[in-house]
């Protein structure tokens, strides 16, 4: 193999470094701000950013046609987050310097020009409040042009949370809405009626909400939405809300924690563990599959090595041959050797199958390997014993068979089925008594890890890894 078609590899300190300070998503806020704000000093502009320390503070739209909950799901986002929120209500109560242009438009019955509003959002905006903790905007943007005058002014949101529900729900919905005078808190004759007495006798029936007037606004934004989702589409999430309002509240709830991927780059270094039959190879390749990075099984890695005749494999052989262990420490220089190439550095990488035990994990963090996403697969000895015992192989086609989950399809083909002899029972119970003896070890040594059932559908089971693969890790105490 000559210099030029050596895999390349680079060293993995660097990725890890940069994850480690969240780099590449502090280069891309400040890229986004420079592109937008066109300063005439950007160095000043990159300091002046940097002090503000509030890259990580939320924005959130909260979008949707009337009666679709916005506000309720708003309020309750901002007790979660203790963000302040902004509607049109808020801002019209604010001694903002443009609020009384606005209210003049009011008075005049005149609609209130979209550069009005989106400057009235931006003064707001700018406010320490929303600097520090962050915000939502409810309602807005209501059209297209508003929401390019918001981008243009610097205010893009990270997560934009779309409600939706039929027509006839919306009206059916908005008729039964009643307001609070003194807190302007909104009720619901149905829905969310107040226990206190005395509230519920200063109810008083919200403005606009009678069958005509609300199929005219569901018009309005019917006509209008299409073209904000279309700049928004990367970073909303449609919920249902025909459904209870904490249900919808813990989708958008969960949705908004999460830190939407960016084009910056990202690497992705996943760890599968788990005892026999829990999984772990099918995840893998389903993981490696939607996202494109490197499956990575280190059984398999010793087997390539010893076919491929390297220098590694040679001293792989004779352990294979003779069925005793590889080394911890051969088998660490071949994972090295792999993770460190140009692909798995800049795609990412999915292992299972190392580490066995605490030694194997301590090794692997000297030599610089180490995942941001560590998910253990938990599953009881029996289902173990269910899903291995009961494997069995046609010999003559190679396809695999399964008593219970895929019997074969021919008595002549299952007459020739035969077993692996590692799947019988005796040998099923030694691989679970190895797992279990070293498991608690492994759990300990990784405290961020991921713990999940896996007596369950395999795609339900694929759902729950890719969320906690695409959110944030909580920030350590």
């Amino acid at each position: 193999m000559d210099a030029t078609s050596r895999p390349l590899r680079v060293p993995p300190e660097m990725g890890i470094y940069a994850e480690k300070h969240e780099l590449f998503q502090l280069l891309q806020n400040m890229l986004e701000g420079l592109l937008i704000h066109k300063p005439d000093e950007p160095i000043q502009y990159m300091i002046s950013h940097l002090k503000q320390d509030n890259d990580h503070v939320p924005r959130i739209c909260i979008l949707g046609p009337p009666a679709s909950g916005k506000t309720t799901i708003a309020t309750w986002l901002c007790k979660q987050l203790n963000i302040p929120r902004i509607t049109q209500e808020t801002l019209l109560e604010e001694t903002l310097e443009l609020t009384k242009e606005v209210k003049a438009f009011q008075e005049r019955g005149q609609k209130i020009p979209n550069a009005l509003w989106a400057n009235l959002i931006q003064e707001r905006l700018s406010n320490v409040d929303c600097i520090k903790q962050g915000w939502i905007l409810e309602g807005f943007p209501e059209n297209r042009d508003q929401a390019w005058m918001l981008q243009s002014a610097g205010i893009t949101p990270r997560h934009v949370v779309v409600l939706y529900a039929p027509d006839t729900v919306l009206i059916e919905r908005n008729l039964g809405k009643r307001i609070d005078p003194p807190t302007k808190e909104v009720y619901h004759t149905t829905f969310d009626w107040p226990s206190d007495p005395l509230v519920q006798q200063r109810l008083v029936e919200a403005e606009g909400i009678s069958e005509q007037e609300t199929a005219k606004h569901l018009l309005e934004y019917h006509r209008n939405f299409p073209r904000v989702f279309q700049i928004y589409q990367q970073i909303s999430k449609s919920i249902n809300a025909d459904q209870p309002c904490a249900d919808v509240f813990s989708q958008a709830l969960t949705y908004v924690q999460t830190w939407c991927r960016s084009a910056a780059p990202f690497t992705p270094r996943i760890l599968f563990c788990g005892p026999p039959g829990s999984g772990k190879s099918l995840q893998a390749a389903l993981i490696a599959q939607k996202y494109s990075i490197v499956n990575i099984c280190c059984g398999q890695l010793l087997k390539e090595a010893v076919a491929d005749k390297t220098k590694l494999g040679e001293l792989i052989k004779p352990y294979f041959d003779s069925g005793w262990p590889v080394p911890d420490n051969i088998v660490l220089k071949l994972l090295a050797d792999r993770l460190n190439r140009l692909d798995c550095m800049t795609d990412g990488w999915v292992l299972h199958g190392f580490p066995k035990d605490l030694d194997q994990a301590e090794q692997m963090e000297r030599a610089g390997i180490i995942p941001n996403r560590i998910f253990f697969l938990n599953l009881p000895s029996e289902s173990v014993m269910e899903r291995l015992a009961q494997r069995m192989i046609d010999p003559v086609t190679g396809e695999r068979y399964h008593a219970m989950y895929k019997p074969a399809p021919l008595p002549d083909v299952q007459a020739r089925l035969k077993q692996n002899p590692k799947d019988t029972e005796e040998n099923i119970r030694i691989c679970l008594e190895t797992y279990y003896r070293h498991a608690g070890d492994l759990e300990e040594f990784y405290e961020d890890a991921f713990y999940i059932n896996a007596d369950q559908d395999p795609y339900v089971v694929f759902e729950y890894i890719e969320s906690c693969i695409v959110k944030p890790l909580p920030p350590k105490s």
